[in-house]
Parts: structure tokens; C-alpha cells; sequence
């Protein structure tokens, strides 16, 4: 019994004697998918249609993508079969990438069948279909023709609630939630789902019913104003929950409710150091601060909370009204000049890098962006500046000294470009460029230049002409 043995069989033509070899290595490695490949494959040359579809589903259960076997297998059930025809046509669709198609394929193999439990297979994965293509509504329709079947399953009720969430319909997740549980499913996934919407819309009292979720049970006592019950249980939870971040949310929102804001602050630092970034940390940091009066800190964790969420004009507005209240943050004045430049506001964004080289005149970033922004507008006397002072910060760096070079050459100031051309030439050996600067130091060396006035300087000339 070898593989040899059946190759040799199958060069041979004497198929049959080949279909019991492999059979005998299937028997022994029956998860050898080239095994299953032959034997398929043989099983269609011998006539025998039902093997072949067994091989070949076997196939796909170890490798959902195999695109021989869904081919396979549409070659066997096209006339005998339309119903299996169109779904293995639709997963080589879906596998393909042409959901679309696949789609197509699955409303026709509902078409083609009368048994409840193949319909019942084919629109739940028709409705998944319709829901990866962004067709909510219809997904929708077709999750909801699933439930009314006895066989249906917890999953299509929790798909179904959560489309409605993306539709923006919490009561019709409720609702289809409510069905699962009177249909049998009174599962942990379908009353945690319930429960957190029913806490989103004020009914605590109904989710304490149904949830098991310890920390929920708190979230439920602290919106029932129940506060005193609420931190018993949080301090009897302490040991076993405290590596949870929402365990110290719920702290912050207990010391919050009783004004103690302080303590509500530091449960959120501690929340913040278990799930860091999130945008409950600059919410719930942002609401305590607006209690304690502090209007800075409010505005600056709202633009946090902001940022996070993607909001980028209300953060610059939040991050605005901050700078109003304090106009020596550095890192806020870091943030705006980046938010401004990131929305297109260029001319507003340099007078923030401004702000900030002067509260730290060593910022490189500030500075590169100003010489960047002067050079842009042809203002090369104030671009020269900037990046002197990047050069006495860096005086390695090859590209400041690159383009202070360049800078100098524009003002036609000769000895300053040649000297910073030399300087380039002294870091940049092994550049690309080394060679084409070698001509250009050549070149300058021998041509008469006379320094040229910056652009404030000629505008300032004009105006005070007589």
C-alpha cells in the first residue's frame, strides 16, 4: 500500500485499482487533502457522482477556498440538483470576491428548493451577504423572514439587533431581542445585549432583571441612584475585578455622583491605565473638571474626547477655547498647529508653530514647518532664520544645511551659500547629489552675485516710497 502504487495505477488507466489505493491512504490520513483531491476526481471518471460530492465536501471542510472543489461540485449537481448547484456556485462567488454574484446565486437557490430547513440556510446566508455589501435594509428583511422559522438560531437574533443599531433603531433591537427570549433563547448573549440597551435607554430596573454581569448589576444600581448598594459591591468586588478598566469607571462615576471629584479622577487614571486612549477617559475626565470649575482642563479633555472620536473640527473649536484660557501649554499649542494645518488652515497653523518656537525655541518640528511655510511664499530672508536656528540645534543635519545653502543662494548671498554648500559636501559624502553639488559650488564660485533684499524688506521699501 504506498502512493507510488496508486499513482502508478492512475498512469495506467486502471482506475479502479487506483480508487482502492487511495482509499487505503485515505483510511489512513483521512485529513490528506490531495488524497480527497484524487479520490474525487477519480470518482468522477468512474461514474460515481456520490463519492465524488463526499470527497469533495470533505475538501471543504479543511479548506473553505478550494475553488477545484466548489467547481467540482457544481459539475455534479447541475442537472441533478439546482438547489446545491446555486449554493456551491454562490460560496465560489463569495470566495471569489463577487458578492454580488453570489448574492444572485443564493436568491436562485431559494427559488429552487421547497424544503423549509434549505431556505432557512439560504437566506441566513443571503442576509449575511446582503449585510458584508453594506445593503442593511434588506439584510434586515431577510433576518427577520429567518426568525419566524422554529429552527432559526440565538445568532440571527443578535445580528439582526445589531443592524438595527447601525440603522439607528435601538427600539427595534430591543424589540427583536425581547422575540429571542420569548422564542427560547434566554441566553447570556442575548440578555447582555438587552440589558446594555436598556440601560442606554434609561431602564435600568429591567436590566438588572435579566442581567449576570457583575459589573453591569453595579452600572444598573448607580443609574437606579442606589449608590450606597453600588459601592458595597464594588469593594466587595475589588480582589477580583479591579484588573478590569470598567470596574474603575464605575468608581469614577460612584465618587462622581457623590461630588467627591477629586477621588472620581483618580478612578479614572486608573481606568485610563488598564484600556489607555479611550474616549470615556476624556469624557468622564472632561465632565469632572466642568464640576470642579476648571474650564481649562474641561475644554482640553473635550478636544481629547474629540480627537478620539474623529471629530476634528469640534476638537480644534474645544482646543481653541483652551488657548484662550491658557496661551502657555506647549503641548497645546503643539497639537493646534497640526490640527490647523491637518484641516487645510495653513496661515492659522504658522502663527501657532510661531507660538510655539516661542515658548521652546529648540522645537525642530516648529521650526522646519516655519522655514517650510516662509520658503513656499518665497519669503527666503525669514526661511534663512528658521533654519539657522535648526542648523545651531543639529549642525550634523546634511538636509538643514542643504537647504540653508539653497536658501542663500535665492538672496544672492554668495559667501553664506558657498559656505553652507562646503559644509553639505563635508556630511554628504556617499549623497546622490554629492557630485551635482560639487558643480554647483564650481559654478557659484565663479559667477558675480550681489545679495539680494528679502520679501519684507522689498515690501516695507515700497510702502515707504515717497
Amino acid at each position: 500500500m504506498s502512493l507510488q502504487t496508486a499513482e502508478q495505477f492512475e498512469e495506467n488507466e486502471q482506475y479502479s485499482e487506483a480508487y482502492e489505493e487511495y482509499k487505503k491512504l485515505h483510511e489512513r490520513n483521512p485529513k490528506d487533502l490531495s488524497v480527497l483531491e484524487r479520490l474525487g476526481h477519480l470518482s468522477m471518471l468512474l461514474d460515481n457522482k456520490e463519492d465524488a460530492a463526499k470527497y469533495y465536501s470533505q475538501i471543504l471542510e479543511s479548506d473553505a477556498t478550494n475553488v477545484l472543489a466548489y467547481e467540482q461540485l457544481m459539475d455534479i449537481y447541475v442537472s441533478t440538483d439546482k438547489y446545491k448547484y446555486y449554493v456551491y456556485r454562490g460560496n465560489l462567488h463569495s470566495v471569489e470576491h463577487k458578492l454580488e454574484h453570489a448574492i444572485n446565486d443564493y436568491k436562485k437557490a431559494i427559488n429552487a428548493t421547497q424544503e423549509d430547513k434549505e431556505i432557512l440556510s439560504a437566506r441566513f446566508v443571503l442576509a449575511t451577504l446582503y449585510e458584508q455589501t453594506g445593503q442593511n435594509m434588506k439584510a434586515i428583511d431577510e433576518y427577520l423572514k429567518v426568525i419566524e422559522h422554529d429552527e432559526t438560531h440565538e445568532e440571527v437574533f443578535l445580528k439582526l439587533a445589531n443592524l438595527y443599531l447601525k440603522e439607528d433603531a435601538a427600539g427595534s433591537a430591543v424589540e427583536v431581542l425581547e422575540r429571542a427570549r420569548k422564542q427560547g433563547f434566554d441566553t447570556v448573549n442575548v440578555n447582555e445585549m438587552l440589558s446594555d440597551l436598556y440601560i442606554k435607554n434609561g431602564s435600568p430596573e429591567r436590566a438588572l432583571e435579566i442581567t449576570s454581569d457583575e459589573l453591569t448589576k453595579v452600572k444598573c444600581l448607580l443609574d437606579m441612584n442606589k449608590t450606597d448598594e453600588a459601592i458595597k459591591k464594588l469593594e466587595d468586588m475589588a480582589e477580583q475585578y479591579s484588573h478590569i478598566g470598567q470596574y474603575h469607571s464605575l468608581k469614577a462615576q460612584y465618587y462622581y455622583m457623590k461630588n467627591e471629584f477629586d477621588k472620581a479622577l483618580e478612578s479614572v487614571e486608573e481606568f485610563n491605565k488598564i484600556t489607555p486612549n479611550s474616549p470615556l477617559t476624556y469624557q468622564m475626565r472632561a465632565l469632572i473638571y466642568e464640576n470642579k470649575n476648571d474650564d481649562y482642563n474641561a475644554h482640553l479633555n473635550w478636544g481629547r474626547y474629540n480627537i478620539v472620536r474623529g471629530n476634528k473640527d469640534v476638537a480644534i473649536n474645544e482646543f481653541l477655547n483652551a488657548y484662550q484660557l491658557n496661551g502657555d501649554d506647549t503641548n497645546l499649542v503643539s497639537t493646534l498647529s497640526m490640527l490647523l494645518e491637518e484641516s487645510g488652515d495653513k496661515n492659522h497653523a504658522m502663527e501657532f508653530y510661531e507660538r510655539t518656537v516661542k515658548l521652546n525655541p529648540n522645537d525642530k518640528k516648529a521650526l522646519e514647518k516655519l522655514a517650510e511655510f516662509r520658503e513656499s511664499i518665497g519669503d527666503y530672508r525669514a526661511q534663512a532664520d528658521y533654519l539657522e536656528k535648526l542648523y545651531e540645534l543639529d549642525k550634523r543635519n546634511a538636509v538643514t544645511v542643504r537647504k540653508l545653502a539653497a536658501a542663500y543662494e535665492q538672496l544672492h548671498n554668495k559667501p553664506a551659500a558657498l559656505e553652507f554648500y562646503n559644509k553639505y559636501l563635508e556630511l554628504g559624502k556617499g549623497n546622490s547629489d554629492y557630485e551635482k553639488i560639487q558643480k554647483k559650488v564650481e559654478k557659484l564660485s565663479n559667477t558675480e552675485m550681489q545679495e539680494e533684499e528679502g520679501l519684507i524688506d522689498k515690501i516695507m521699501r515700497w510702502f515707504n516710497k515717497d
